[in-house]
């Protein structure tokens, strides 16, 4: 299957130019109760793995009235080890089921020799790694039978050896593969902060017509004496800088479907809905330059 047999066989409900939120278990019931006015949700897709139980449950009510999107943690596309027919298989059967509008993973790796971690750890940006990756990300569309999208990393060390830069090394990944990028602001944002390179200068280097979606979420400020390092932990309001940032990344791609992310320290669900809506305030006006 080449790559434009992949994006042409994209499945389900579309997921729209909109700002959606992360649908987790402490919101499943008011969610399929009081249906609130969101345009899309997004799920971890390993959480659904299982072949019954209350989250597939709550899962087929959610899909019944929402667009959904699958985000992934598990494919471990970075990784030397070959890819898991496994966790493929199961993917693909949650796939078949639900029909998600985006299915998407990381540009990392999280398995040796058949042991996993318990993290997304990065990877060093050569040609051998580069190759590795692009070869992954065909095998999983090819098995898939459609086009994934991968999320730019946050990050906290830096590889000696690593002479390709993240953004350049993401976007050949893209177009050598045919797969789409998730962009993560919040991660461009951490990840800039913690190396000193130019935000602004990673999102004009990434190919336009690649952005399937966008990610926003909070950070947190470790600070030690040597300096301070941002951690992507999800669990806090989007900063004003990370809000600007996004800004930017609107006026350079346009209405992207844009994720607004919160995965520890649940607040109720009006937070993030609140969240979303600032997201969609800054995706109207894209929408209003198009119009």
């Amino acid at each position: 299957m080449n790559a434009a047999e992949i994006v042409s066989s994209r499945v389900g409900a579309p997921i729209p130019a909109h700002a959606g939120i992360g649908l987790r278990a402490e919101h499943y019931r008011e969610v399929t109760e009081d249906l609130p006015r969101v345009p899309w949700f997004e799920v971890h897709s390993e959480n659904f793995f299982g072949e019954d139980g209350a989250p597939l449950k709550y899962l087929e009510r959610v899909r019944r009235n929402y667009p959904v999107s699958f985000h992934g943690v598990g494919l471990s596309l970075g990784s030397c080890d070959e890819l898991n027919r496994r966790h493929l298989e199961q993917l693909k059967t949650l796939i078949e089921r639900f029909e998600p509008g985006l299915v998407s993973d990381h540009l990392s790796w999280s398995s040796v020799d058949g042991k996993y971690l318990n993290d997304l750890l990065p990877l060093p940006y050569t040609d051998e790694a580069l190759e590795l990756f692009i070869r992954h990300v065909g095998q999983a569309q090819e098995f898939l039978g459609r086009e994934i999208l991968v999320e730019n990393p946050s990050s906290y060390l830096k590889y000696t050896h690593s002479p390709i830069a993240e953004w350049d090394f993401l976007s050949e990944v893209a177009n050598s593969s045919g797969c789409g990028i998730l962009l993560d602001v919040n991660n461009v944002y951490v990840s800039a902060t913690n190396h000193g390179f130019d935000a602004l200068r990673y999102l004009r280097s990434l190919p336009r017509s690649k952005i399937g979606e966008i990610h926003l979420a909070g950070f947190t400020i470790n600070r030690y004496p040597e300096g301070d390092i941002l951690i992507d932990t999800h669990n806090a309001l989007v900063s004003e800088n990370v809000w600007a940032l996004y800004r930017e990344a609107i006026d350079r791609f346009g209405a992207v479907p844009t994720l607004i992310e919160w995965d520890k320290d649940l607040p109720p669900l009006q937070v993030l809905l609140d969240e979303a809506r600032r997201a969609e305030e800054i995706l109207e006006q894209a929408h209003a330059l198009v119009a």
